[in-house]
């Protein structure tokens, strides 16, 4: 396999990786949620979702965000019921943040949203190709420069 292949596959991963890409779909994937629910408190959720529960450093981390962006969305979070802190068990100064209930509902709502959109943009792909593509997706993911 030439390089070639390489540079169209890492094209294609910097528009899908971009900020302004995943901002715009969080956008669309948020409306209608509510007050606290947005693109910006997107990354938030469904990092929780994703790790459990994280204190605010840890969750900066996995979700790209720093430190004092996650306190500030946590913030507007809690306040609407969708997350809230507890102690840490390991540490006594710290906290963690957990979903709630609510929080767990309105992430299942999101992936719901997502696996729709996802669906219907591979609505015109011949059958099995959908298919074919999830499995060699999972496979890079799973065998490849991310692993």
């Amino acid at each position: 396999m030439d390089n070639e292949i390489g540079h169209e596959i890492a094209d294609a991963l910097g528009i899908l990786l971009k900020r302004t890409t995943r901002t715009h779909l969080h956008k669309q994937l948020t409306e209608d949620m509510g007050e606290a629910v947005d693109e910006l408190t997107y990354p938030v959720l469904s990092a929780l979702a994703r790790t459990g529960p994280r204190s605010a450093a840890d969750l900066a981390q996995v979700a790209g965000i720093d430190r004092s962006g996650v306190t500030r969305r946590a913030s507007r979070l809690e306040a609407a019921g969708l997350i809230r802190r507890e102690p840490d068990p390991t540490d006594r100064r710290a906290h963690l943040l957990v979903l709630t209930d609510e929080g767990q509902h309105v992430v299942a709502e999101l992936r719901t949203r997502l696996a729709a959109r996802i669906t219907a943009s591979l609505a015109s792909w011949p059958p099995g190709e959908a298919e074919t593509f999830a499995r060699h997706l999972r496979r890079f993911m799973n065998e490849g420069p991310f692993a």
